[in-house]
């Protein structure tokens, strides 16, 4: 009985994938103000906190990543001005990141792609302060010797569906609802 229990999950293991932990990331940020101006658009960083890779033979077929929305940083800036956007973007004109401190990524799909760098599709459902949304971007995937590095090109998503919004309406239309980004993990 314990060998056929043993065996069923060795077997359960292989039918649903090998999980790779995150060991490295770099995710990047771009947001843009209407107005085309010398400060019409400011980028930075936000941590992975957590996540994982699910691998089937050379396959990526699923993972699941947790960003640490309390770190977002705005690099395009230092001193004054960068403690004045970080604390902006951390309150409750956008994130409200001690109400939501974490956003997540879970992987629902990744099919292959025509694009000769960008070689797979990833789908998978984004959710920003509670809300949840499905998003689609071309990646470039590559599994080696039980690394896996997943290097997106750039996307966007729109804000609005995440209620990451400014509070004031006013203000709100000078910012535009796209925020683009640019991810790359290594898990293993």
């Amino acid at each position: 009985m314990k060998k056929i229990f043993l065996l069923a999950v060795l077997a359960s293991g292989l039918a649903f994938g090998q999980s790779k932990k995150v060991v490295a990331s770099d995710v990047h940020w771009w947001g843009y103000k209407v107005a085309k101006s010398e400060a019409s658009s400011h980028d930075g960083t936000v941590k992975v906190k957590s996540g994982d890779m699910v691998m089937k033979g050379n396959n990526l077929v699923g993972g699941s990543f947790v960003l640490d929305m309390t770190s977002i940083n705005a690099t395009d800036l230092s001193g004054e001005y960068q403690q004045k956007l970080n604390g902006h973007l951390k309150n409750g004109d956008f994130f409200e990141v001690e109400k939501f401190p974490t956003a997540t990524f879970v992987i629902t799909s990744v099919k292959k792609n025509s694009d000769k760098i960008y070689n797979s599709l990833v789908t998978g459902n984004l959710t920003v302060k509670g809300k949840t949304s499905p998003i689609t971007f071309p990646a470039k995937i590559a599994y080696s010797k039980g690394v896996v590095s997943l290097v997106s090109e750039k996307f966007s998503f729109d804000r609005q569906k995440f209620d990451v919004a400014y509070k004031s309406t006013m203000q709100d239309v000078f910012v535009k609802d796209d925020i683009e980004m640019l991810v790359k993990v290594t898990a293993k």
